[in-house]
């Protein structure tokens, strides 16, 4: 079960643990059936995080809205993680569905890395754990 607030051009579809935000440019139709869609994407390749992470914001937008090209359509997808730094992907492409798919596969990827380098750093021993973002390894462009 889902619950939707449609705000402008903006999202909100929450489930019991992981929230998801979608934010669309000017450009680019706002509609549910596009929210759903980004939605079952997100939660589908990060189905095993579901506990851990809060919040996923996805940003959809443009490039250059007047002419169609090569990737000209770019997503850009937020998780917000207890203990981790944000962890941010981004994905350019032709197509808007390409575009979020990718994305959503480097996020679950980049995802995965944090978790593993946290866990690694606690059982360390380490009273500091050393969270992804500084290195480069919370951002991940293609």
């Amino acid at each position: 079960m889902f619950f939707a607030t449609l705000f402008r051009k903006t999202a909100i579809l929450s489930q019991a643990k992981m929230q998801i935000r979608v934010d669309v440019d000017d450009h680019i139709d706002g509609s549910e059936e596009l929210m759903v869609r980004v939605e079952g994407v997100i939660e589908g390749s990060l189905d095993r995080f579901q506990e851990r992470i809060s919040r996923v914001d996805v940003h959809l937008s443009q490039r250059i809205p007047h002419r169609h090209g090569e990737r000209d359509m770019c997503c850009r997808m937020e998780a917000h993680a207890a203990g981790l730094a944000l962890v941010t992907v981004i994905h350019e492409a032709q197509t808007l569905t390409e575009a979020i798919h990718a994305a959503s596969a480097k996020l679950e990827r980049a995802v995965q890395l944090a978790f593993v380098k946290t866990k690694d750093a606690v059982a360390a021993g380490g009273d500091e754990v050393e969270v992804p973002g500084a290195d480069g390894l919370g951002r991940v462009r293609s």
